[in-house]
């Protein structure tokens, strides 16, 4: 009873403050650390006791793998280098610099001790840095090549801290430590490409979503502790696991399944991340407890301290800046500077750093002074790094992801998915088939597609777009629905898994109604894109002639009104969108073969091929 109620009191003050920190625009995971800290000194506040293997074993497999699954491997692939050069390449910078540092600051402590707090504090926190770019809007390569790096570096940092604490009780060599680390990387990859092709396997066979769903709590952990058995990283086969199941996702699962996998893994890897940052703050008054043992001077303990984390701040900052030197003098290399100043400031120390300390052996020298250097290099990357960031992507004008080149790329995708599966009606209809099921095909698969082309035109004058009235109506009905569904429920006439049936789909409905919010003076203009830069010769020749009138010349001839309007490059023919009731863009080009069109909105640039279908 009482385990669970400290379990209850854990994920309700991690709510509430998540909850208050969201609303008062502040960093959660600072937030959850100092509400830790200070309850760690309130008499009657329980130990709670921050196991090693927990964190390893029970928490981290989750964490890393609710993160795989949601990175794209094409990214992944794509961002190689930097996220190689990050996730190993700095981990065993850090590892020697502060290692060094240590030596020299640490009275009567050994080079491998020093060494094993320099792999400790190495690895930024996966969940941290990421949390922190998604909230101030940073490019998205940004983004991706920190969750790379997150993704992998604890890898390399527990072989480095398990050499070095091998080294501690004797010597290592080279030799030892460079195959540690091929074991390290081979088991794991080996052991996570077998957990995540049989898991790719299983579930393509299940059909039940609760099914389903169990099983994919299940993986992260049939991955790790293999691999870990065969001396090989379990952090590794995680990722590469995590990565395998997340590209076959759609491929395999069936809409139910992947809705209910994306929410429980959502709301799981939510409270774990939190119960970290909290749990990391009341580790606080034991830490302290035991550096008194140490017998050292408060000044030297704050000398030891700030220098392991100025040490851990500035390896980064050389190491980053030095491969973003190297990087752009190769032919190609074009990557802003602003980028690699962001990416060496986003190394926020979390969990696995405070873990990997309290796994330093109990006869290490000096533990607990090392122990208290890596929270002071958690809490202080934490506070510094997290409160300077946004400022700093502020300061060098970082592009954040453009939300008006998304709902583009969205509408053009779905022209193209909506002309697939008219193609796909065509092919399989027969003769048979009921006229009026076919128009009502016809007329869903026209309201999708239209739908996102009317987003765009936000600026426009136009007050209730034919979308916009659809969501507005279709939810009044929806509420009428669900009150009929309430009252058969309050009087018994209907069976409950009837209800739960019925409830189900409408709640389905409500949610495919609903529109992600959108951010007051949005900019719309849009350069071509670069996966389609260059591959149409209409986008490259078009012309910007003046348009004949300021309005749908079509529609005012026939007294008919529009939704938004297109501006043919050829000859400046203003005409109506695919929304509108005349379509007389789109009429505009089968009668003249034009063959680009651009918005005629106010804020908007982009332009459309019909020819090629490509957005530009």
């Amino acid at each position: 009873m009482i385990v669970a109620v400290e379990l209850a009191a854990l994920v309700a003050v991690v709510l509430i403050v998540t909850g208050i920190a969201q609303r008062r625009g502040w960093s959660p995971p600072l937030c959850l650390v100092a509400t830790g800290v200070a309850a760690s000194f309130v008499p009657g506040v329980p130990d709670y006791h921050l196991d090693p293997e927990v964190v390893l074993v029970g928490l981290l497999p989750p964490l890393l793998y609710a993160t795989a699954i949601r990175t794209p491997l094409y990214d992944f692939r794509a961002n190689r280098a930097p996220i190689a050069a990050l996730s190993v390449g700095l981990v065993v910078f850090t590892t020697l610099v502060v290692g060094w540092v240590v030596w020299l600051i640490v009275p009567g402590i050994p080079p491998a001790a020093g060494f094993a707090l320099g792999a400790v504090v190495a690895p930024p926190d996966a969940v941290a840095a990421t949390a922190v770019a998604r909230r101030v809007g940073m490019p998205r390569r940004v983004v991706r090549i920190l969750e790379g790096e997150s993704l992998l570096n604890d890898a390399a940092a527990l072989v480095a801290l398990r050499t070095a604490i091998a080294a501690i009780a004797g010597a290592v060599s080279i030799a030892e430590v460079g195959g540690d680390f091929l074991l390290a990387a081979g088991g794991g990859v080996a052991v996570g490409a077998v957990i995540g092709w049989g898991a790719s396997v299983l579930r393509r066979r299940l059909t039940d979503p609760v099914l389903d769903t169990a099983w994919s709590f299940v993986i992260p952990f049939l991955a790790y502790l293999p691999a870990e058995a065969v001396h090989g990283s379990g952090v590794l086969a995680v990722v590469v696991a995590g990565l395998i199941v997340g590209h076959q996702m759609p491929k395999l699962l069936s809409g139910p399944s992947r809705l209910a996998s994306r929410l429980n893994w959502r709301t799981i890897q939510f409270l774990l991340e939190n119960v970290v940052f909290l749990l990391i703050g009341l580790q606080v008054r034991r830490i302290v407890e035991e550096v008194g043992a140490a017998r050292l001077s408060a000044w030297t303990l704050t000398l030891i301290c700030a220098g392991v984390l100025a040490a851990t701040i500035l390896a980064r900052i050389v190491w980053v800046l030095g491969y973003g030197l190297v990087t752009r003098m190769r032919p190609g290399g074009r990557t802003p500077w602003s980028y690699f100043a962001v990416i060496s400031w986003a190394g926020m120390r979390g969990v696995v750093t405070l873990a990997a300390a309290f796994v330093l052996p109990d006869g290490t020298p000096q533990r607990a002074v090392l122990v208290l250097a890596a929270f002071v290099v958690v809490a202080g990357t934490l506070l510094l790094h997290g409160t300077t960031l946004p400022g700093l992507v502020r300061r060098l004008r970082l592009p954040p992801p453009n939300p008006a080149e998304d709902a583009l790329q969205e509408a053009a995708l779905l022209h193209d998915m909506t002309s697939a599966g008219l193609t796909r009606l065509e092919e399989i209809r027969r003769p048979q088939d009921p006229v009026e099921v076919i128009d009502r095909l016809r007329d869903k698969q026209a309201y999708r597609s239209d739908s996102a082309w009317e987003n765009l035109g936000r600026l426009s004058d136009v007050e209730e777009t034919p979308s916009d009235a659809y969501r507005r109506l279709r939810a009044e009905m929806l509420d009428a629905e669900r009150q009929v569904l309430l009252t058969a429920r309050a009087r018994g006439t209907a069976d409950d898994e009837v209800l739960r049936r019925v409830m189900d789909g409408l709640d389905i409905e409500e949610s495919l109604l609903e529109r992600p919010e959108e951010e007051p003076g949005m900019e719309r203009e849009l350069d071509t894109p670069a996966a389609t830069a260059g591959s149409c010769d209409h986008l490259e020749r078009a012309g910007s002639p003046d348009a004949d009138g300021a309005g749908c010349i079509d529609c005012l001839r026939e007294g008919t009104t529009w939704v938004h309007l297109r501006l043919c490059l050829e000859c400046g023919h203003v005409g109506c969108c695919d929304s509108s009731p005349r379509k007389h863009a789109t009429q505009h080009f089968h009668d003249t073969r034009h063959p680009v069109i651009r918005s005629f909105e106010p804020g908007e640039n982009w332009r459309w091929c019909f020819v090629d279908g490509i957005i530009g």
